[in-house]
């Protein structure tokens, strides 16, 4: 007997998350997604079909195939994806499942998809990015672009967060992710008690300066009573 996984039917599309590669079509008038591994070399658009990777006639997803759109089930499952290396310069997509999906232990492969929002990491310098900028290598018809604060992006060809929206359609929206650490602005990149505890610290080193201080002025007064 052969069995059979269990249908759903849910009331409303899934939500899934995944990181990609934000694509500008060689002649600036589309804005796209590149998968970062199996699906790298077909870029696809905010609303979008799936295909076989490898040329098969088959419908995405196949049983017998790993074809079809992928993401996983949770926001932070995809965010720490972003940790890896190769991984760092993509962005953060929160997608609606759509058609055919099957359903695994973290996520779904799945036949179609719409890219709801989009979270931009902060530039290479730590600021936060006002910018997609040309990251200097691409696909064919397609070149890659990356955060980047104004100062970073220089003279490389760029475009505002906006703008990628407006090309990609679809009322997709582009926002860009808060930086973890921006040098001189400590209040924005740390909480509560990371502020108290270096409030602590530097006045535990006052007292200490004061202690030291007051010891030197004791030994200079002593010296000029000799």
């Amino acid at each position: 007997m052969r069995l059979r996984l269990p249908e759903e039917r849910p009331k409303e599309p899934p939500t899934g998350y995944k990181i990609a590669r934000l694509a500008l079509s060689h002649d600036g008038a589309r804005a796209g997604f590149t998968g970062i591994s199996l699906g790298a070399a077909l870029p696809y658009g905010t609303l979008d079909v799936a295909h076989c990777v490898y040329g098969r006639r088959h419908t995405a997803p196949h049983r017998r195939c790993d074809c079809g759109f992928h993401c996983v089930h949770e926001r932070a499952a995809a965010q720490a994806l972003l940790c890896t290396g190769g991984h760092r310069g993509a962005a953060l997509l929160e997608v609606t499942v759509l058609g055919a999906y099957i359903r695994f232990e973290r996520g779904f492969r799945y036949a179609r998809q719409r890219v709801r929002s989009v979270t931009v990491r902060p530039c290479g310098c730590g600021a936060r990015a006002s910018v997609l900028a040309d990251a200097g290598w691409g696909r064919p018809g397609w070149r890659v672009v990356e955060g980047a604060c104004g100062g970073c992006a220089g003279r490389r060809a760029s475009l505002r967060l906006a703008e990628f929206a407006r090309l990609a359609g679809e009322g997709l929206t582009v926002t860009a992710a808060r930086p973890d650490f921006v040098p001189g602005t400590p209040s924005e990149a740390m909480g509560v008690p990371e502020l108290v505890a270096e409030a602590a610290l530097l006045q535990a080193r006052l007292d200490l300066f004061q202690g030291e201080l007051a010891r030197l002025s004791g030994e200079g007064a002593g010296e000029e009573k000799g």
